[in-house]
């Protein structure tokens, strides 16, 4: 009964508004009990490749590099500007890498639906009634073989172009991440570039039937699809346009990209896209081959080989080939967006296939569901999933003053499992911006909560670019939103630009504040990728520093990371009113952990270079703090 219900209520979650409806789906899918992979407690931890943590700099490519500051409300590409490829130059990429980061997320790469004439190019224009905004959303793919025109300078060789960002990216010492969306794909989907023998979705289906196995969609027979209507949205907002007649042809109509069955969606559906068919049966039974119990277990050799002999739906095939294609060029992981509405069994398919190509890739996904983790990991073979429901949000509770910091520790907890799996992030382009009034309210208050988030766990730290200068998405680009950059129109990211300098990448429009605040990530996220401290392991001290340590206000979170070689004291004030003095308390457990013997040991901050130290007298460890607010503090013990 709750999987049915779980179910439902999925067909009513937007793309726009997910996030409001996460919390409760999460709830829900924790309850779910017919899936037998999710009653085993899984109590292995995967094998850690990496020695050290990897940052990931998420980069929203049209944007990155767009230098006008019109901001006009639904301004055209011609009024607003836009960035190109070309725009990351050796200069961008190695302040990027500078920064502190490994990989690069290009957002926005795939051909996606959206409203401009390129017709010249062989391109067909896009229907704005099926498209959101002007520029479209990047997860409306219009052809998986090629890239978004308006991100090449020619478009003819949008392709070529990207190709050189792919090189100019490695060159620079970083690798290179771009989206899959597996779950849907645009409503009006065409493959120009398709190699030779790729066939386009959809093109061999039997439109008759609502579903067959090998259909790459599912249809909505004896009826054509219906342009959705609202008294709130008008699109291109209310601009004339010779493809706006209240029409879109599309006989038969086809299930909507979240799961929507009417032939006419709401507004609110995801009606710019349409839902892949990955042999789901529209009762939601599988028709495909299960994996055999015991296989969250096996390693990545034994998932391809399972797969080898089995016949597999036709959209399995088609994404496999859309991945290794973009692995042949030189990609070096991927992105998946919605991944948890895609059964796990494809993933098992799909990431063993791509790990035996490139057994680096670097896998991520986007999955909101809890009593699901384990399945996508131990059985989808997915490196990192989001860590939004648990961390993401408890510290935009705290930050907003909703939550202790305490409940952080049982966070850990009820992770230890899977944490090094569970990606930590504060910005995307899905969410409010952290410095934005919604979540932060300034970049200061997020300060500590980018300190926890970066050195808690072994897991990778995402940021999105113009969180380290501060950015807080005030624009109203047009169908975008307010504390969210947009993803759907071509607009300017003010805060960045001034970093970007006219194209000299070198921050010389930032204010003093905002240079001080690129510092602190600069230090921040250097530090992290080079510790050894932080790929090891952790001991919560916050308990008895709460319960027996004076003057330990209620903003505080104090923990240890420590490794053979490092050993870390973190404490963080998220508190931006209280400045605490206090005795910071190492139990006798952790001191043993630690390897320290009675003594004094100096302490240096390694984000500021403020010099501490710690006593250690019967066993039990002391280390004076003041701390101000918003302030952090990770301590090296010196031996």
């Amino acid at each position: 009964m709750f999987e049915m219900i779980y179910k439902f209520l999925y067909l009513f979650v937007t793309k726009e508004n997910k996030m409001k409806n996460i919390l409760l789906l999460a709830i829900i899918g924790l309850s779910l009990s017919s899936n037998a992979q999710i009653k085993k407690k899984i109590i292995h931890k995967k094998e850690i490749v990496s020695e050290k943590k990897v940052v990931v700099y998420q980069v929203f490519t049209r944007l990155f590099g767009n230098k006008n500051t019109t901001n006009k409300p639904w301004g055209t590409i011609q009024e607003n500007g836009v960035g190109k490829f070309n725009d990351f130059t050796d200069k961008a990429l190695s302040e990027i890498k500078n920064l502190g980061v490994n990989y690069i997320w290009y957002t926005g790469v795939p051909h996606h639906a959206l409203v401009n004439d390129y017709t010249k190019f062989g391109i067909s224009d896009d229907d704005p009634e099926v498209v959101k905004g002007r520029a479209g959303s990047p997860y409306a793919v219009k052809d998986y073989y090629n890239v978004n025109p308006d991100l090449a300078v020619n478009p003819a060789t949008r392709l070529q172009e990207f190709e050189a960002l792919i090189a100019r990216t490695h060159k620079n010492g970083l690798k290179v991440i771009i989206d899959i969306v597996p779950n849907h794909i645009a409503r009006k989907y065409e493959g120009k570039t398709n190699p030779k023998g790729v066939r386009d979705f959809g093109a061999d289906d039997n439109v008759n039937v609502e579903y067959t196995r090998d259909n790459n969609f599912y249809y909505i027979t004896n009826q054509s699809f219906q342009v959705p209507t609202s008294d709130n949205y008008k699109p291109l907002n209310g601009e004339k346009n010779s493809l706006i007649d209240g029409k879109f042809y599309e006989n038969p109509a086809k299930w909507t990209g979240n799961g929507s069955r009417l032939a006419k969606p709401d507004s609110n559906d995801w009606y710019e896209t349409v839902k892949v068919n990955y042999g789901i049966k529209p009762d939601g039974t599988k028709d495909f081959p299960l994996l055999p119990t015991g296989f969250e277990k096996k390693s990545i050799a034994e998932h391809y080989a399972f797969w080898k002999d089995k016949y597999v739906p036709n959209s399995w095939k088609k994404f496999l080939d859309i991945a290794l294609y973009w692995t042949s060029k030189g990609v070096d992981g991927f992105r998946y967006d919605m991944a948890e509405m895609v059964p796990y069994e494809f993933w098992s398919y799909m990431n063993s296939a791509i790990k035996t190509k490139n057994p680096n890739s670097f896998l991520m996904a986007e999955v909101y569901n809890p009593a699901e983790y384990r399945n996508y990991i131990y059985l989808g073979k997915m490196d990192y999933l989001y860590d939004k429901v648990a961390t993401y949000d408890y510290l935009k509770d705290i930050i907003q003053g909703k939550k202790s910091p305490d409940g952080l520790t049982d966070i850990q907890k009820n992770m230890i499992d899977i944490e090094h799996h569970m990606l930590h992030f504060l910005d995307n382009h899905d969410e409010q911006r952290l410095a934005s009034p919604e979540f932060a309210g300034t970049p200061e208050k997020g300060k500590p909560l980018m300190v926890y988030s970066a050195t808690i766990g072994t897991s990778p730290t995402m940021i999105y670019f113009g969180q380290e200068v501060g950015e807080a998405g005030n624009e109203n680009a047009g169908f975008g939103t307010h504390s969210r950059t947009s993803i759907f129109d071509y607009i300017g990211v003010p805060k960045h630009q001034r970093w970007m300098n006219d194209g000299k990448f070198d921050g010389g429009q930032l204010s003093d504040g905002e240079k001080n605040l690129r510092n602190f990530y600069k230090r921040l996220l250097n530090f992290t990728k080079n510790s050894t401290a932080l790929m090891g392991k952790f001991n919560e001290i916050q308990n008895v520093n709460r319960n027996n340590t004076a003057g330990y206000d209620a903003g505080l979170y104090s923990y240890v990371r420590y490794s053979n070689s490092e050993k870390l004291v973190i404490i963080t004030n998220f508190s931006w009113v209280t400045t605490s003095n206090f005795n910071l308390k190492i139990p006798s457990d952790v001191i043993t952990n630690l390897k320290l013997k009675d003594g004094n040991y100096l302490l240096e901050d390694q984000l500021f270079g403020s010099k501490n130290s710690l006593k250690v007298e019967n066993g039990v460890g002391t280390i004076p703090i003041k701390i101000l607010p918003s302030e952090s503090f990770i301590l090296k013990i010196e031996n």
